[in-house]
């Protein structure tokens, strides 16, 4: 299984969520949160493209935030992007 990080932070609902659905289907994940972590949250920017959090790596793969997550959930490709 790739190793899954979601960068998140302290005051973000999306990201209690996307945790919550990882949590859900045994999704093990390392959470980095990046509250007033400047450098790291320009590092976020320049390898996403995003502002926003969370940001979701499966690997060294972005797939985007909570929404992102839930749609591929919902497609049932979790497990294939996981392995």
């Amino acid at each position: 299984m790739r190793p899954v990080t979601i960068y998140v932070t302290t005051y973000c609902p999306y990201c209690v969520r996307a945790k919550d659905i990882l949590k859900k289907h045994a999704v093990p994940y390392h959470e980095v949160d990046v509250s007033g972590d400047g450098d790291r949250r320009r590092w976020l920017v320049e390898n996403t493209g995003q502002r926003t959090v969370p940001q979701i790596f499966f690997g060294e793969q972005s797939i985007g935030g909570c929404n992102d997550l839930e749609a591929i959930v919902k497609a049932g490709k979790l497990q294939a992007l996981l392995a």
